[in-house]
């Protein structure tokens, strides 16, 4: 009782002592308690009022209400001393005029912790059964004030009354004056904080939640990183920010509307040792009291903020993207497996969810309606989600430890959809993608044996479909696979310049993978390639041609990258023919495939730009209003005009009309690609160095290790 220099304790002898501040001195206690205080919590209810609270062994939440404060403790202070404290029994106390005793039945199990929040007039109090993990509820029912306080004077158990109704059973709240929230494995820790609305739970999963106040369906967001059960929790409103604290004495400090954390101190380096027994965080003094074996004073000194110019669209890096073209709505999701679903139109986050088991995912896709959410995963698995609602529909998974997913798709088989994953398991796994399936967990079709015996050897990086019939897929040691998906046969299989043969050191570290594959439709190309041909990623920046019904021939090869930094991602525009390339250090090469002729001329960008600091890890055309999407590692997600021109990353404080362009952050640039080395420009005579010719076409008689722009 800070605003009365009190000191509360509860005992197991089913008393609660009060202590003056600061000499210790025993001022009263109040005994004879029906149950044993397990919690103990006293608030200002008001000038000279305060509401002082416990909660028990029994589950029941007892409220005292205490008028005239300084008055009623000079009075107790009187009474007869037991054991050297002046003692009031609980019935005596609640026939004084200034006392009214409540007595709520709220929980199953055993309080927690309990605490009253003047702001929203609410009794917080939690407990470790799931049922009823955290209930906010009202010290009055909502009735009538003048009939109801009759009630509560008649009421057994619930007035200030006679000795025997303060033991008579206590009452429960009607469903009306207080909000259940179900949370696994219960609640140890809550706070409330009146100028964010926010509610905030923690317990033994680890996990912290927030919520809205009034709406316990579902948290807003989810904070990880404790490995241990949380025991406290403080909003500190002026800061926007989260203090918590687990049984393992680790203390973290999160921003509220990034939901991110920006800090964390371990035991060892707080010098916290033992089992914490009390927590309290002083805003004001910007310090956490931590009391274990000994005392720990903590005071906070936070990193500066970023930039303000940054935006990143996720707190860690963006691993894949995608569109749906049904609700104009993209779903990101980054290393930590949380999905933002943002709107395509503005920019504007609309929600995000995740799973509890905190698996990466790796890749995902849409189905072919663009309702619902494939999501591959490092534990070899793949979820199917309905990103509206951010519910789980179903898993699908092999019955024997995996590997982590490196691509997925669908795949229309005559009238059938599958779902295809491939990844480091060097195999491909097909499923039925029947949405009328009940079944939670789905296993896949048994294997092909053509894929068994002469599949790849190792990891697949990536699938393409080509309608009706056809499935490319592709590997890190550059061997790519073109299958019948009706038979499961191998219909060619082939391999870029180097991936067989070697010839020096230099050769040895190149990287020869293939990590993005498409089939591309040309008059042109078709008439090279039989009607199918397959444009995949190659080494030093180039991507090839292939003729895939014609034996799998390299038709062709062109620089994509200027830079020769491999490229990542593939994608094609099928309104205007164009085929964008983005490479490993965040450039997007955009490519007119109609003007093209690979025998005489080859492709030549007609124009780049440099979308993120780091890697690709997305890029998809919305043909609809001819934008690009592209996520990356440097956790940002973005949107840009057909042509390069920067509308905006998703998160950013400026809401965008996609339809407007006056709304786009065009002509201005990222800020970080703005500032980072690598977008300088790199002239040689600048440099001191002179100013070389850069090969375009290589010589057919001296090929160098697959940099061949024409072998047909």
């Amino acid at each position: 009782m800070e605003e009365f220099n009190k000191l509360i304790v509860g005992t197991g002898s089913k008393e609660i002592q009060f202590y003056e501040l600061p000499t210790l001195k025993p001022c009263c206690q109040i005994s004879a308690l029906d149950s044993i205080p397990l919690t103990v919590d006293c608030s200002s209810a008001g000038p000279d009022k305060c509401c002082l609270l416990y909660g028990d062994t029994e589950g029941c939440v007892n409220i005292f209400l205490i008028s005239a404060v300084k008055q009623t403790f000079r009075s107790w202070n009187i009474l007869p001393k037991i054991e050297n404290i002046p003692t009031t029994t609980v019935s005596r106390a609640v026939l004084s005029p200034n006392v009214t005793f409540v007595r709520w039945k709220v929980h199953c199990d055993w309080v927690t912790k309990v605490k009253y929040f003047h702001s929203f007039e609410v009794v917080a109090s939690s407990s470790n059964e799931e049922s009823s993990s955290l209930v906010l509820g009202r010290l009055w029912p909502l009735t009538d004030s003048a009939k109801r306080l009759q009630e509560i004077q008649e009421a057994p158990g619930l007035g200030r009354s006679r000795k025997a109704k303060t033991s008579a059973p206590p009452q429960a709240r009607a469903p009306c004056d207080q909000t259940v929230f179900t949370i696994c494995k219960g609640v140890k820790a809550f706070d409330l904080c009146l100028k964010h609305k926010l509610l905030v739970t923690g317990g033994m999963d680890r996990l912290i939640r927030l919520w809205h106040p009034h709406f316990s369906g579902k948290p807003t967001g989810v904070l990880k990183g404790h490995a241990t059960p949380i025991v406290f929790l403080r909003i500190s409103s002026k800061d926007s920010q989260i203090v918590s604290v687990s049984v393992d004495c680790t203390v973290k400090i999160w921003h509220i509307q990034d939901e991110c954390c920006l800090f964390t101190g371990d035991s060892k380096a707080s010098s916290i040792y033992g089992e914490i027994s009390a927590c309290h965080y002083s805003p004001a003094m910007k310090s956490l009291y931590i009391a274990a074996d000994s005392m720990a004073v903590l005071k906070l000194k936070l990193r500066p903020q970023p930039h303000r110019r940054l935006t990143e669209s996720h707190n860690e890096p963006v691993l894949c993207c995608s569109y749906s073209e049904e609700f104009r709505q993209v779903v990101s999701c980054g290393e930590g497996s949380v999905l933002k679903v943002w709107d395509l139109d503005t920019g504007h986050q609309l929600f995000e969810f995740g799973s509890s088991d905190d698996v990466t995912i790796t890749c995902m896709t849409m189905d072919n309606k663009g309702r619902r959410l494939f999501t591959g995963r490092r534990d070899g698995s793949l979820k199917i989600w309905n990103f509206n609602s951010g519910q789980c529909l179903k898993t699908l998974k092999k019955d024997w430890k995996c590997r982590a997913v490196c691509d997925c798709t669908l795949i229309k088989v005559h009238t059938n959809f599958n779902v295809v994953s491939v990844g480091k398991d060097h195999r491909i796994d097909i499923y039925s993608d029947l949405p009328t399936d009940s079944h939670h967990v789905q296993k896949p079709h048994p294997p092909w044996q053509e894929d068994l015996i002469n599949g790849h050897k190792e990891d697949i990086l990536c699938v393409a479909q080509c309608p009706p019939s056809l499935l490319a897929t592709s590997s890190c040691d550059g061997e790519i696979i073109v299958w019948n998906v009706v038979s499961g046969s191998i219909l060619c299989r082939f391999a870029g310049p180097v991936a067989h043969e070697r010839h020096n050191a230099e050769d040895e570290d190149l990287d020869i993978s293939v990590p993005s594959m498409l089939f591309f439709s040309n008059l042109k190309l078709e008439r090279l390639s039989s009607h199918t041909s397959l444009l995949s990623s190659g080494i030093r920046g180039y991507v090839n041609l292939w003729n895939v019904l014609g034996g799998g021939k390299l038709v062709s090869s062109f620089k994509a990258s200027k830079f020769q930094q491999k490229i990542i991602k593939l994608a094609k525009s099928d309104a205007n023919m164009l085929l964008y390339a983005a490479d490993r250090i965040g450039y997007v090469f955009v490519f007119s495939m109609s003007k093209c002729d690979l025998d005489q001329n080859p492709p030549r960008a007609e124009m780049f730009w440099r979308a993120h600091t780091s890697k690709i890890t997305s890029l998809q055309i919305v043909d609809s209003d001819q934008v690009v999407l592209t996520s990356s590692t440097d956790h940002t997600v973005r949107l840009w005009s057909a042509y390069g021109e920067y509308i905006g990353t998703f998160g950013q404080p400026e809401i965008w009309n996609i339809h407007v362009s006056s709304s786009w952050m065009h002509p201005a640039v990222p800020y970080e690609v703005l500032i980072d080395p690598l977008s300088m420009p790199n002239h040689g005579t600048l440099n001191g160095k002179p100013r070389q010719p850069e090969p375009i076409i290589l010589d057919k008689t001296e090929p160098d290790r697959g940099e061949l722009k024409s072998l047909g």
